[in-house]
């Protein structure tokens, strides 16, 4: 019989395997997923250069596979760096985000060969004054969004108005500006802000053009293209459209470029966990996993997500139930008042959409270690091909 080309590896008979080869808790990283997603966000946003955000998902398997089918990477940290060194990435196909970095930070990403960063402020400019003619600047610029989940431009980017200062700053010291980026949130209901951040930098750009402070030929639009959690939100087409109809009137000299991560690889990949034990509580039972708040399920604090979870066992009565952490700490608690049914230790517990901003963020608090990431479907065509990480 002829074998699927690949496998499916969140179906509960592969997740029971999985588990059975490299135990519990696991993250299953799912890389045909990885390119699905890759794929509609290229569909949605078309003639815009994928840079993928290593920082919710810094795998090997995520940058090869981004990379395999055409994408660029956003790296902000020398440790990512170092990964797509290690991984053989041509420098050129990468950029380096992070507004604020030490001295050595600019060094090794310039050794890898990077040459476009991104400042936001003066002293972050005057970093590069000894370096002109080997490394370019983006400008960011803060655009808030009241209604993202994760507002990422309270801590970075400057005033709107600010933004020709900084030019005229780097133009006099001699480093080339090539353009301007921005990032107006994460899991944003609709585009609304990025249309008007997008339609403003546009304004600068041309501000700055007039004036002579650099080639500003290059428009980064950043990330935070909503995914599904707990809450449906739009389809990635629809939420482009007005996106799409932004970039469309920009100069057809200007490269557009986007810092996808979450979208990338959000739902990518899924948790699964064990029930350690459990207890009865005022009515309720409690079921301890093998990870929890401090592992895998570290989103939920600093990435105010919620994931669907689900037993692997169905067709029982269900009641209400609590589903706690691993560690000795209180605040450890996943989730109360779900509806499961009754569950004994070795029982497996997923979470959907666990791909983002989850073992990337989790500890090993209390020495209970991270999940083994194991990826699967790395290479097209090459079936079922499974990695675990660490190796």
């Amino acid at each position: 019989m002829r074998r699927p080309r690949f496998i499916d590896p969140f179906q509960p008979a592969e997740v029971r395997r999985l588990v059975g080869e490299f135990g519990s808790p696991l993250v299953i990283l799912d890389c045909e997923r990885v390119r699905v997603q890759f794929r509609k966000l290229r569909k949605a946003l078309p003639g815009v250069d994928l840079h993928y955000a290593l920082k919710p998902m810094p795998h090997p398997a995520v940058v090869q596979t981004v990379i395999e089918q055409g994408g660029y990477l956003d790296l902000a940290t020398s440790g990512e760096v170092h990964l797509a060194q290690r991984l053989g990435v041509v420098p050129d196909r990468c950029i380096h985000t992070h507004p604020i970095k030490r001295e050595q930070d600019i060094a090794n990403a310039l050794a890898f060969g990077v040459r476009l960063f991104v400042a936001d402020n003066p002293d972050e400019v005057r970093k590069f004054a000894r370096l002109s003619g080997e490394a370019e600047l983006l400008l960011r610029v803060s655009f808030r969004a009241p209604g993202a989940v994760c507002d990422l431009s309270r801590k970075f980017g400057c005033d709107p108005e600010d933004v020709l200062p900084l030019a005229r700053l780097a133009a006099g010291l001699g480093i080339g500006v090539r353009g301007l980026t921005f990032h107006v949130g994460s899991q944003t209901a609709d585009a609304t802000k990025h249309v008007e951040a997008l339609t403003a930098s546009a304004k600068l750009i041309a501000a700055a053009r007039r004036e002579r402070l650099g080639v500003l030929d290059t428009l980064d639009i950043g990330g935070g293209f909503p995914i599904d959690y707990a809450q449906p939100v739009q389809d990635i087409g629809r939420f482009c459209a007005p996106l799409r109809v932004a970039v469309a009137k920009l100069p057809t000299r200007v490269r557009v470029i986007a810092e996808p991560g979450r979208y990338i690889v959000g739902p990518s990949a899924i948790g699964v966990a064990s029930v350690m034990g459990r207890a009865r509580r005022e009515g309720h039972w409690w079921y301890y996993l093998d990870d929890g708040l401090y592992g895998s399920y570290s989103g939920q604090l600093f990435d105010h997500a919620r994931y669907p979870v689900e037993p692997l066992r169905d067709g029982e009565e269900r009641l209400p139930s609590v589903l706690a952490g691993p560690t000795c700490d209180s605040i450890d608690v996943i989730a109360e008042n779900l509806m499961l049914p009754p569950l004994k230790p070795g029982d497996l517990i997923v979470g959907r959409a666990m791909g983002a901003y989850t073992w990337a963020s989790a500890s090993e608090f209390n020495f209970f270690p991270k999940a083994t990431v194991v990826a699967v479907n790395l290479r097209p065509g090459d079936t079922g091909s499974i990695a675990p990480w660490p190796p």
